[in-house]
């Protein structure tokens, strides 16, 4: 099979998205395996030890990882590790949708900040990043309005980062799509947050 991911050291931004149990955490590690760079799984949740089905899921991603990746427990200050990232290294940063979910108690104005900065930091990493990101807009619309914001605000970062990304996958049914060849952008961004 041919690499997927340039395993140049030039800078690659990519998008993994798709609904849960899809199989995008699966795509997104066989990328980074491609980029035959030093890979840091970077997890965004909130390690929990009283959840033990929770930390069933934790161990199962752990063990289908190469053990030679490294991995972060980063739930809040992911800027700042992709400010910081290496050109040799391949950043696979699971998942966006939990990393919002750390920010829901955030007022509009401080979200913002916390995404212009995650932007900025995207644009100066020389690092290859892979994101996963959770497709939540699919069902009803949430009756309660913590699900609308952490829906509507997931759904609007997936959309920006969509647009600067190199390559941006579809994964359903176990199937990853190519939306960069197979996709139109569409042009322009609402400055709807």
């Amino acid at each position: 099979m041919n690499s997927i991911v340039s395993t140049s050291t030039q800078k690659t931004v990519i998008l993994v998205t798709g609904a849960s149990r899809s199989g995008k955490s699966e795509w997104a590690e066989t990328l980074a395996e491609q980029s035959n760079q030093s890979v840091i799984y970077v997890a965004t949740a909130i390690v929990n030890a009283t959840d033990p089905e929770w930390q069933s899921r934790i161990i199962k991603h752990q063990q289908r990882r190469p053990k030679t990746w490294q991995t972060l427990f980063e739930p809040y200050k992911l800027a700042w590790v992709i400010r910081n990232s290496l050109s040799q290294q391949c950043l696979l940063i699971d998942s966006l949708g939990t990393w919002v979910a750390n920010f829901l108690d955030l007022t509009d104005n401080s979200w913002i900040k916390v995404t212009d900065n995650l932007h900025e930091s995207i644009a100066l990493t020389p690092s290859t990043i892979i994101f996963v990101g959770e497709e939540t807009g699919w069902g009803v619309v949430p009756a309660y309005a913590s699900g609308r914001l952490f829906r509507d605000r997931l759904g609007h970062l997936l959309r920006q980062i969509g647009s600067k990304a190199d390559t941006v996958y579809l994964v359903t049914g176990g199937h990853a799509i190519n939306l960069s060849i197979l996709g139109t952008p569409l042009e322009g961004m609402s400055d709807e947050r």
